[in-house]
């Protein structure tokens, strides 16, 4: 079944993730998507907040189940596919040129106006599925960010594109993550990877400050291997950086 098939809308919930993963736990099937006016708790990657007030923007989550009978498919692809599959579906809707900023941020001119966070659940002997939360910021001014957040966060309404509703936005992003998903599990990970690397915010060779667990260092971004981990020259060839490991990117002047 296509995503958005079936469609929840709700005013205000904790999270979409969490109600996408409470309503996939009752059996609601592939493709199923949760659209909240509001987030009183959203968050991002690491249990990062996201502001998501009312009327702001796209608060979605799809539930994606994996095939039964075959091969879970690669889990560290899925964020990446999502990711390009939000990409387009933004550009498509809106002629705002996008950007992705490994692993989960779409953003335009260097600032955030959107971003994935995609979560497994196991289910034991069963493939299990997946829900992958999108937020994309939409008509919000820049007053409507907290002081601290508008150095660094954008919308639809202030990257000056075309006018578009959030329900456009909505129908672009199903279609496009139907592409994306597939391409998971296919296996397609070349596919999925020179995609994402195309759409990517920083260009091969440039100078990328990486924050980890383990503290901050400077490097050279050499893409994505074929696993979906981002690579640096730290001066000593290229090293993947797990996506576990990694607390930010951004660019070094």
């Amino acid at each position: 079944m296509p995503f958005g098939t079936v469609v929840d809308k709700r005013g205000a919930v904790l999270s979409t993730n969490d109600t996408a993963r409470e309503l996939a736990r009752k059996g609601a099937p592939h493709g199923t998507a949760v659209v909240a006016e509001e987030q009183i708790r959203g968050r991002g990657t690491k249990g990062r907040a996201w502001h998501s007030p009312p009327g702001g923007g796209l608060y979605v989550s799809f539930i994606a189940r994996f095939p039964a009978g075959g091969p879970v498919p690669a889990f560290s692809l899925l964020p990446l596919a999502a990711g390009v599959a939000a990409a387009d579906a933004v550009r498509a809707s809106s002629g705002v040129d996008v950007r992705l900023r490994w692993p989960n941020d779409l953003v335009h001119d260097g600032r955030k106006l959107g971003g994935v966070l995609v979560e497994s659940v196991s289910t034991g002997s069963e493939p299990g599925y997946a829900v992958i939360g999108v937020g994309i910021n939409i008509g919000r001014t820049e007053e409507d960010f907290p002081e601290e957040l508008r150095p660094r966060a954008t919308s639809l309404r202030l990257c000056g594109g075309r006018p578009v509703d959030r329900d456009a936005i909505f129908s672009a992003l199903c279609r496009s993550l139907d592409t994306w998903y597939n391409a998971v599990i296919r296996g397609a990970a070349a596919d999925i990877v020179r995609a994402f690397e195309d759409r990517s915010a920083f260009p091969d060779g440039a100078p990328v400050l990486v924050t980890t667990v383990a503290g901050a260092f400077p490097g050279v971004y050499r893409g994505l291997d074929d696993r979906g981990r981002l690579l640096v020259d730290r001066g000593k060839g290229s090293q993947p950086v797990a996506l576990d490991d990694i607390r930010g990117l951004e660019a070094r002047g």
